[in-house]
């Protein structure tokens, strides 16, 4: 006769129980791209430093470091190069999480919450460590890293990053409806975003005109926030951080919404037509 000592079930055990699976299937998505995660973190890293590389020779040959703020030059690039790549990779890996009918979600009591927490998550720590390797190397190697406001900088790449996961719910949660047209629009918004971010350039700069081109953007709000807390003599004028934080939840809200509506009307059909992942 076997015994077993029955489990009760708390608010705080279930809760822990979310917390653990969730921790797992981030270290799954982290390591889900490159079998080892160190060949998975160089590849992060590796690619954020070709992009710092190549917009510096940009502005280099454009002649537009007298756009820059006064101060580190290395800094005023990495200020938007950090932001844009964590909001641009949390999109793409939220739009591209793992949805009701993968044959992971078989698996209880795994659901589609955890599989988007967990693409989030996975984002996040990619860049926040690529950062931080990053910055480690040029504090110790070029130049002393100086950050007038360093926790409230910190803070813009958390809501770039909020942002990120909040619109890639949305294409996530209407992909299934429209896969191809989803999939064209997740990668307009990386495209436009790369110019509309106002990583090359300054706002307090722009004239009215061309800064109405891009001031609808969220990401064009959260660099330039963040190179005010990053530089002592810049401060934002034509930017806020209610903007981004307002459509983050907008766009959170919506994204939950059609992500329940998707969830209730799924079909296991989906999934033979690569539906629903």
């Amino acid at each position: 006769m076997k015994f077993s000592a029955p489990s009760r079930k708390t608010p705080a055990r279930d809760a822990f129980v979310i917390l653990e699976l969730i921790f797992h299937a981030t270290v799954h998505n982290v390591r889900k791209g490159q079998g080892n995660a160190i060949v998975g973190m160089v590849t992060t890293i590796a690619q954020s430093a070709a992009l710092v590389a190549i917009f510096y020779v940009i502005f280099e040959v454009m002649g537009l470091r007298g756009l820059k703020i006064r101060g580190d030059y290395i800094i005023y690039i990495l200020s938007g190069i950090f932001v844009f790549m964590t909001h641009v990779k949390t999109v793409g890996a939220v739009a591209g999480a793992e949805g009701a009918v993968s044959a992971i979600m078989k698996h209880s009591p795994m659901n589609t919450t955890i599989s988007i927490c967990a693409a989030a998550l996975s984002a996040l720590y990619q860049q926040v460590l690529a950062v931080a390797v990053m910055l480690f190397f040029y504090h110790a190697l070029v130049h002393p890293l100086v950050i007038d406001q360093p926790v409230a900088t910190f803070g813009m790449l958390l809501l770039a990053w909020f942002t990120g996961a909040a619109i890639g719910m949305v294409f996530m949660a209407f992909k299934p409806w429209a896969p191809t047209l989803i999939g064209l629009f997740n990668k307009g918004y990386v495209r436009i975003s790369m110019i509309a971010s106002g990583k090359m350039f300054v706002a307090n700069m722009l004239p009215g005109q061309m800064r109405a081109l891009f001031d609808w953007h969220p990401l064009f709000h959260i660099v330039d926030q963040t190179r005010g807390f990053a530089f002592i003599n810049y401060s934002p004028h034509f930017t806020s951080t209610g903007y981004p934080l307002r459509i983050a939840l907008v766009c959170l809200a919506i994204g939950l919404l059609g992500e329940f509506y998707t969830r209730k009307r799924v079909s296991l059909s989906w999934n033979a037509r690569g539906l629903g992942q």
